[in-house]
């Protein structure tokens, strides 16, 4: 009899605890977190609604799991500062969000050491992921001498064009008139520049950084460039091809096309000095026609003034390639990652299992006002994405639906990243523009320094 009882409670805690298991948190006392409560440092949002939205996603997970959370929010460039400054230190926290992790710093922290293997988290929702969205996660750990997850790629951005149709009738075109070849494309915007001059209205063409100070929009827009053109940095191995001579050729042109814009005054003379989101604010005060930007972020900001957002502004995609074939949009994954130093490493990877199911996510993107896009092909079937009616997000989101897409130079080589965060391209166009070396001279200097980096990481790290 009391062996029956034994069996009995045996079974109903085995079935509790396969219950528990199957869910995306599993309840934990809140007296172990009461001096160190789960700890996420989260990039702020471009509109107050990003900020809601990942505030009750916390509180909500929080409240189930019976877990404290600390979530700080913060600024984009106090984040990469604040996360440098912890690490260091010894100290960070257990999540982390920075726009410019993915970009910059996740292949190198991991090479590193410094995150935590997270295949727990994603391998179970493999299946429904965008291939390259896992394959921008699955990286090198030198110490661990292996390939593993040590990310959690949760949305993407690519880059995109917007312009003024207000300008564009200002100056007496229509959109209709805007070109789908390459040359006549961004002759066309030179054009508009001219016929706006002529009528009294100083309005530059394009919204281009040149400099150093807006890395990501600044080297990511160089980036598909070099794309346009069939520049391939890396080969399919991730082995860098600058010493042969039709990659170094093809770099030296589009370093003197792009340069060309600013020198010939289609680019406002201050973009050598923009920061961040400067290009969207120059673009915004319709100091330019069109704008290259990394995200949606520019129409978002426009939602609620349905005369700007549906009447007089627009998205277009990039016009064919040179060669006459259809553009690659280059994508960017960002990214979630745990610090190896958490101290609550199983109640984070609670929390990030949680994050990153389907309809967490269709919430959170919902409140981002198609500023950001899914990494995982079943969202797409969201109304929101095909609604024709939206100039913005429905040109965008066909942009990246069609798959026709490369993850950027980092997801196939780690130094790529330190090429990207010492913001090389930035950097060459400078030296063009302000101190007067030619293409050739600078795309020589950069390939040396790009080579540099490689040597280091191969050698060193």
């Amino acid at each position: 009899m009391l062996r029956k009882y034994v069996l009995t409670i045996l079974f109903i805690l085995t079935l509790l605890l396969a219950i528990f298991n199957s869910q995306t948190f599993e309840p934990t006392s809140e007296l172990a977190y009461s001096d160190h409560p789960l700890t996420i440092w989260w990039n702020q949002g471009y509109f107050a609604t990003e900020d809601k939205s990942i505030k009750k996603i916390v509180a909500d997970w929080s409240e189930k799991s019976h877990i404290p959370v600390k979530l700080e929010i913060i600024s984009e460039n106090d984040i990469h500062k604040l996360a440098f400054t912890a690490i260091e230190a010894g100290n960070p926290p257990d999540i982390l969000f920075s726009m410019r992790t993915d970009f910059e710093l996740t292949q190198s922290w991991a090479w590193e050491g410094k995150l935590a293997d997270v295949s727990d988290v994603v391998e179970p929702l493999q299946d429904i992921y965008d291939p390259v969205a896992l394959r921008s996660a699955y990286v090198y750990n030198q110490k661990s001498k292996k390939f593993s997850y040590y990310a959690v790629p949760f949305k993407q951005s690519s880059v995109h064009l917007h312009y003024w149709r207000s300008l564009l009738n200002e100056a007496g075109f229509k959109s209709l008139d805007i070109p789908h070849e390459w040359d006549a494309f961004w002759d066309f915007w030179k054009q508009v520049q001219k016929k706006l001059e002529a009528n009294g209205k100083q309005v530059y063409a394009l919204a281009l950084p040149m400099g150093t100070e807006a890395t990501s929009d600044t080297f990511y827009g160089f980036e598909q460039f070099l794309e346009a053109y069939n520049v391939k940095i890396l080969n399919e191995k991730g082995q860098l091809q600058l010493d042969v001579p039709e990659v170094r050729q093809g770099l030296i042109k589009v370093l003197e096309w792009v340069t060309n814009f600013y020198k010939d005054g289609y680019v406002p003379p201050k973009s050598v000095n923009w920061r961040p989101s400067d290009n969207n604010i120059e673009f915004l005060n319709q100091n330019a026609v069109v704008v290259e930007n990394t995200t949606m972020s520019i129409p978002a900001s426009q939602k609620t003034d349905k005369e700007i957002y549906f009447q007089q502004m627009g998205t277009i995609e990039f016009p064919k390639k040179p060669d006459g074939q259809k553009m690659k949009s280059l994508v960017a994954f960002k990214q979630l990652v745990l610090f190896a130093e958490s101290k609550h490493e199983k109640a984070a990877k609670d929390f990030l299992s949680y994050f990153i199911q389907p309809e967490i996510l269709k919430t959170y993107f919902n409140n981002a006002a198609g500023r950001w896009y899914p990494v995982m092909p079943i969202l797409w079937q969201d109304p929101f994405w095909s609604n024709s009616a939206d100039p913005h997000v429905f040109v965008a989101a066909k942009q990246l639906k069609e798959n026709f897409t490369r993850p950027l130079n980092k997801v196939s080589n780690p130094a790529y990243s330190e090429v990207h965060r010492k913001n090389i391209w930035g950097q060459t166009m400078k030296r063009i523009v302000i101190d007067g070396l030619s293409p050739e001279a600078a795309a020589d200097e950069a390939i040396e320094k790009i080579k540099d980096i490689f040597f280091w990481w191969q050698n060193i790290n």
